[in-house]
């Protein structure tokens, strides 16, 4: 592992190790996150379930811009964050969440939420493929809000981090190179702030380490000007994914990609 990624997504990677889940909110009790997934506890400070939440913020963009305190609980994570009132994910939560068929169709919800609210949609649970939201102007519109909020590249972390421990790493490469077919192809996207963002953290929050590896060195090829990454490039990577159960250098083309 290099020394040089962010000490968050080291801890990451090693799964936490030695990690515990003391800090200023185990007061709650141990099982806030999987209670609140199942229906059961209402998140603070919203005070909402979160079938309600889900409903409530359904396309409702300013909420989900300008409220901080909810992302920590509809994507907790074993760290920390802005909000005090809620718990870090806990290893006997993952176990019981990823059993727990309900709470995994809200997480999927819940995802898919965000991922409108980025101005892109979920075309596939199976593959993580993504498209453009509907209808185009509101894929415009809320692509020059992510790129004029800065903070929302911090979400999108914690949100990856999620999917991985809830078991549904299989989506976040198919966010990561949607992104950047968008700037590859299409020029969009392309700010700094979420260039940096997605290489350094976006890209490393994939612990399985043969498709870590694809999609760093995928993203470093576009970056040096030796690959466009087109739309057909990204649907057919996803697929032979599917089928093969890895990523293919061959979809890139020969002269575009070392081999892993």
């Amino acid at each position: 592992m290099s020394k040089n990624l962010p000490r968050d997504i080291r801890a990451f990677l090693i799964g936490y190790q030695g990690n515990e889940t003391s800090g200023a909110s185990q007061e709650l009790g141990p099982n806030d996150n999987l209670e609140f997934y199942q229906n059961r506890l209402r998140c603070r400070p919203d005070g909402l379930l979160v079938d309600e939440a889900l409903a409530q913020w359904q396309g409702d963009y300013d909420e989900l811009e300008f409220n901080h305190g909810y992302i920590q609980w509809l994507f907790p994570i074993q760290e920390d964050g802005m909000n005090f009132l809620a718990q870090r994910l806990t290893p006997h939560e993952i176990s019981a969440m990823k059993a727990d068929a309900q709470v995994m169709h809200r997480i999927i919800k819940s995802y898919s939420m965000m991922l409108e609210f980025y101005g892109m949609r979920l075309q596939s649970e199976e593959t993580g493929l993504l498209g453009r939201a509907l209808p185009p102007q509101n894929c415009s519109s809320r692509y020059r809000n992510l790129l004029r909020a800065p903070h929302n590249n911090l979400r999108i972390t914690r949100i990856l981090k999620c999917l991985s421990e809830l078991g549904l790493e299989r989506l976040n490469a198919g966010f990561v190179l949607h992104v950047l077919n968008e700037q590859s192809e299409n020029g969009e996207l392309k700010s700094p702030f979420i260039r940096d963002s997605m290489d350094r953290w976006w890209a490393n929050c994939i612990r399985d380490d043969y498709e870590r590896e694809w999609v760093g060195r995928t993203i470093g090829n576009v970056r040096i000007g030796q690959l466009v990454f087109t739309r057909q490039m990204y649907e057919k990577a996803l697929e032979g994914r599917r089928l093969t159960g890895k990523f293919s250098n061959e979809v890139l083309g020969t002269n575009a990609y070392s081999p892993v």
